[in-house]
């Protein structure tokens, strides 16, 4: 899986208790060239083996600042967060009129400002001898370029502000690691709880289960180098315009 990467792997997945973040820690907790994964989540999950677990709420920079000083240098992070809907509290928007503002601080203060945090106290963890990889799940439509439908305006939006904040970390990031790569991915649509409301115009061939949509992405993180950080990669590793 990843032959780019270092024998002795150390990776960090933030939010591993979701559907794409467990998933992903399976993947690497299966994969012999992983030595260790720190596992964060907001609720208590069972760790052991290779597997450190810890509880993290994004929303809390000295817990983030304490997880990043526990990890140590790391060779992979990924940050599996994200919200869309919770029920009748929160649900996309159809219209301009339903635009709410504190719905919007919500998807923005979970899909973009906590991966920001994240960023600020591990992009420093990353290894400087080897590849080294920090991705953070974003989304197609987040693209501005590619918006053709609209609707959807708070998560549209926090989406496109963190495939912004990838691109512009990924410039301070070169001055500082120029061997490391920060990135985007898309992870098309899953089968998990934050899309399950929506499924129900999707392909079927379309609608990917965790462990392939995992599967994918990491095998895209494989092959991506310095001169692609900044960008934002769809599972099958077409890059997807800003």
């Amino acid at each position: 899986m990843f032959e780019s990467f270092r024998d002795g792997l150390r990776a960090a997945v933030i939010g591993s208790t979701g559907g794409i973040g467990g998933a992903f820690v399976r993947h690497l907790e299966q994969d012999a060239r992983v030595a260790s994964i720190l596992a964060t989540s907001r609720s208590p999950r069972e760790g052991g083996g290779k597997v450190c677990t810890i509880v993290l709420d994004t929303a809390d920079e000295a817990g983030i600042e304490r997880a990043a000083e526990k990890a140590g240098a790391l060779d992979l992070v990924i940050v599996a967060t994200g919200i869309l809907s919770d029920g009748d509290a929160l649900r996309p928007e159809k219209s301009w009129r339903q635009l709410d503002p504190q719905a919007m601080s919500r998807v923005l203060a979970v899909n973009t400002i906590g991966p920001a945090l994240i960023a600020k106290h591990f992009l420093g963890k990353l290894a400087k001898d080897e590849k080294s990889v920090f991705a953070s799940l974003s989304a197609r439509v987040g693209s501005i370029e590619d918006n053709r439908l609209g609707g959807w305006h708070a998560y549209r939006a926090s989406k496109a502000a963190l495939n912004q904040l990838i691109r512009t970390l990924s410039i301070e990031l070169r001055v500082r690691n120029p061997g490391a790569v920060i990135c985007g991915l898309h992870p098309g649509t899953v089968d998990t709880a934050l899309s399950r409301p929506f499924q129900n115009n999707v392909p079927e061939e379309r609608l990917f289960t965790a462990e392939k949509s995992t599967a994918r992405m990491l095998a895209v993180l494989d092959h991506l180098g310095p001169e692609q950080s900044g960008g934002l990669y769809a599972y099958d590793g077409t890059r997807i315009p800003f």
